[in-house]
């Protein structure tokens, strides 16, 4: 009897497993607020047992750095999108300047080998930009619309924003007991590997996810400087998505190289004020490579970098947003699962006869 239930065990794991996902997948359309608490909670527990160090209650401790998140992120908002805002709106009023260049320097090409001519109306164009820019500075009328064409859509986008601090708020400050309860469930013949293997993933995951953190929200700050620096208009915007694109493999660097050559050549249209976009680039990479990567994230995360994309894209497919969020933790932890899966088999008969 005892050798029919420890055969029939794994069975009912793998059937608990597959419910488990299946449920997941049912769920996926509401699993954005929960994973981002998740991922915050995972990253600020941290923060929270050092406050405790300081006297602190765990519930004191938990809506202090509550307190810090959303000053930050209040803080973000009232610098980043008044700057984006006026760069903006500096680009749509020189649009036609940017033609103008575009131009300049285009038509005699086209004219040359294509015969080509490029008839613009710029009068016309900057009047039809100016009026387009007006009405859309009507916010308030426009809000109105929104809220009453798509008031549905809008109320639950706002009741998932405002439900991430509530879920974060009971994840930071009941994180130990629900990770005993959690351990309390696994059959005691697996608690030591379960154990070992858990604290490799809590090892992947720090590095990845709060080292990650650091070098993208640095290098979104040095590619927006050093633009800025570079006399770039459009510094900014895209000193942050090249930034905040670098958790994933080459995009960043590749999508703000594109971006920034494209805006320094129309802002000028000479091949002089690349050079400088190449060098914050070029620096930045270096600066990235060798100093901020290895220092903050190390070399133990085990993930390639197709290994990263594929994760990205099947996550986002299967669970949308909210699988982009978990992609990368559990790509990590799947790698992490997979390394000793690989120790085990080559330890066993079936490798070794």
């Amino acid at each position: 009897m005892t050798e029919k239930r420890e055969k029939a065990l794994p069975y009912q794991w793998l059937a608990a497993i597959a419910g488990f996902c299946v449920l997941v997948y049912l769920l996926k359309d509401i699993l954005a607020p929960f994973l981002i608490a998740g991922i915050l909670a995972y990253i600020c527990s941290p923060i929270v047992d050092r406050l405790m160090r300081l006297r602190l209650g765990r519930t004191s401790a938990t809506l202090l750095v509550l307190a810090l998140l959303t000053m930050v992120f209040v803080a973000l908002l009232l610098i980043v999108v008044p700057l984006l805002q006026k760069e903006v709106l500096q680009v749509i009023q020189r649009i036609p300047v940017y033609f103008a260049t575009a131009r300049a320097n285009l038509e005699p090409v086209l004219m040359q080998h294509f015969g080509l001519s490029l008839n613009m109306d710029m009068a016309q164009l900057q009047a039809t930009l100016t009026e387009h820019w007006k009405t859309a500075g009507d916010f308030a009328g426009r809000a109105l619309q929104l809220v009453s064409s798509h008031g549905i859509a809008l109320f639950g986008w706002l009741m998932s924003l405002l439900l991430v601090p509530v879920v974060l708020f009971y994840l930071l400050r009941d994180w130990h007991g629900l990770v005993e309860h959690i351990a309390v469930l696994i059959p005691r013949r697996w608690a030591g590997k379960t154990g070992e293997i858990a604290r490799d993933i809590d090892l992947v995951l720090a590095e990845f996810l709060r080292g990650q953190l650091s070098v993208m929200l640095m290098m979104s700050a040095f590619y927006a400087v050093g633009l800025w620096m570079a006399g770039l208009e459009l510094a900014i915007p895209i000193g942050l998505i090249a930034g905040l694109l670098g958790f994933v493999p080459y995009l960043g660097i590749t999508t703000g190289i594109i971006l920034a050559v494209l805006a320094a050549a129309l802002q000028s249209g000479t091949i002089g004020a690349l050079i400088p976009v190449a060098a914050v680039f070029g620096i930045g990479q270096l600066l990235e490579g060798m100093v901020l990567t290895p220092l903050l994230v190390g070399d133990r995360i085990g993930l390639h970098p197709v290994a990263v994309i594929f994760a990205l894209l099947a996550g986002g497919q299967l669970f949308g947003f909210s699988g982009v969020l978990l992609a990368l933790p559990a790509g990590a932890a799947i790698a992490v699962g997979l390394r000793h899966a690989r120790k085990a088999y080559l330890a066993s008969e079936t490798y070794l006869e």
